[in-house]
């Protein structure tokens, strides 16, 4: 397809996609998902488990490969331009009382699942048909004990955000474990490539340069931020450099913890986090969210959905392992971050509502498992088990919240 035909493709690809997400959306509110769920799901209806197993043709004219590209960067951006929004609603001053109670969660929420999916892994390791050939069992185990152990951070924030929890200890708690719990799993996805290439650079780059990348925020790049923050202030043209100064840091962050194989997203949070708070904040808040909640966002959603095949989960043995990793992924996750929750003084229903949000895995899930995929830790039948997995237990979290959970707003 020649450039031109690739952009009046797009515009075509956008409408149909904001079309289906705010249809999708609205059915799923009235079954108590909140929109993000909506999106995700819509990713997954547009993709080759929906619409491309109905109707090929129609699927292949909207999607076609060559778009691909230009999908993957536009959703890139959505996603950065959110979390940063996320990041600057993100209030430190909830968790000085309580890094205890983070720490101990994080921990929990990373050991427990680690540990139950690299015994699955173990077991389905000696079996043909989910682990390639090739793959040993001390690449195969962390693998999969990464994929129980992420959370659905991107999701997560959307879901905190959109259900008014950015004030509530519940919400600042899960934001940070889950944001912690993602850093360590891609870490260990990052040393289960430097296994499978041989290259122990990947892994080193991954934990040393998310080490040097918070501590030069911290150090030097903060006080640009207050400067940035006054400038913004001042209304007017001043403001409009500001913000385009802003951006420009903002995208050099995500490039950042993206070349060091963290993820853009935690450059985009890190960022928003770090930025002072004020009038030019709220400012920000208000010119980057709508736009990017509606037309740029559900880009990642779709993008994913059209990498996604639930349809190969087949035969009762494949689904007695979905039920297994099902089980493992729900107790490992939701039941230890509950339980240390409890251990750290929470109360039960603040306890119960960090389990429930944490054990979300989204697309993160999704991005874990493309990436396992395309350098062959994993079969397509694997794949698509932990499609499932990621998929029920981040439709059980908003319904559960909603009915177990009344976080109080704290102040």
């Amino acid at each position: 397809m020649t450039p031109f035909e690739l952009s009046v493709r797009f515009l075509l690809q956008l409408a149909a996609i904001v079309a289906v997400c705010r249809i999708v959306s609205r059915v799923g509110m009235r079954f108590g998902q909140p929109p993000v769920v909506g999106e995700m799901i819509a990713g997954v209806l547009l993709g080759p488990s929906f619409l491309g197993h109905f109707w090929p043709s129609v699927q292949g004219a909207l999607f076609p490969p060559a778009s691909r590209p230009i999908l993957f960067a536009g959703a890139q951006l959505g996603l950065v331009l959110y979390m940063f929004v996320v990041g600057l609603e993100f209030r430190v001053d909830l968790l000085r009382p309580r890094l205890r109670s983070a720490a101990a969660i994080s921990a929990s929420g990373i050991l427990l699942p680690f540990v139950l999916g690299g015994a699955i892994a173990g077991v389905l390791v000696r079996h043909a048909g989910f682990f390639p050939p090739d793959v040993p069992a001390h690449t195969a185990i962390p693998y999969l004990g990464a994929c129980l152990a992420i959370t659905a951070f991107p999701m997560l924030a959307r879901i905190i955000f959109e259900k008014g929890l950015t004030g509530t200890t519940v919400g600042a708690l899960a934001l940070v474990a889950g944001a912690l719990d993602d850093a360590v799993a891609w870490a260990a996805l990052a040393l289960v490539l430097a296994g499978l290439t041989h290259d122990p650079r990947i892994a080193w780059t991954a934990i040393a340069g998310g080490a040097l990348f918070i501590i030069i925020l911290s150090t030097l790049v903060r006080p640009l931020l207050r400067r940035l923050a006054r400038w913004g202030a001042a209304g007017g043209p001043a403001e409009r450099s500001a913000t385009a100064w802003t951006l420009v840091l903002l995208l050099l962050a995500a490039w950042c913890t993206d070349a060091i194989r963290l993820y853009a997203v935690f450059g985009a949070f890190i960022l928003g986090a770090a930025f002072p708070r004020g009038a030019f904040a709220a400012r920000l808040q208000s010119l980057i969210e709508p736009l990017t909640s509606i037309l740029l966002l559900p880009l990642f959603f779709v993008y994913s959905g059209l990498n996604t095949r639930i349809d190969l989960v087949n035969t009762p043995a494949l689904w007695l392992v979905v039920l297994a990793v099902l089980a493992a992924a729900i107790l490992g996750k939701g039941g230890a971050c509950y339980a240390a929750a409890r251990f750290c003084g929470e109360t039960h229903s603040d306890a119960l509502g960090i389990g429930i949000l944490m054990n979300a895995r989204g697309l993160m899930g999704l991005i874990i498992l493309n990436i396992g995929l395309e350098h062959g830790v994993i079969t397509p039948a694997l794949f698509s088990i932990l499609i499932l997995m990621a998929v029920v237990t981040t439709l059980m979290a908003a319904p559960l919240f909603s009915r177990c959970c009344r976080p109080k707003i704290s102040v």
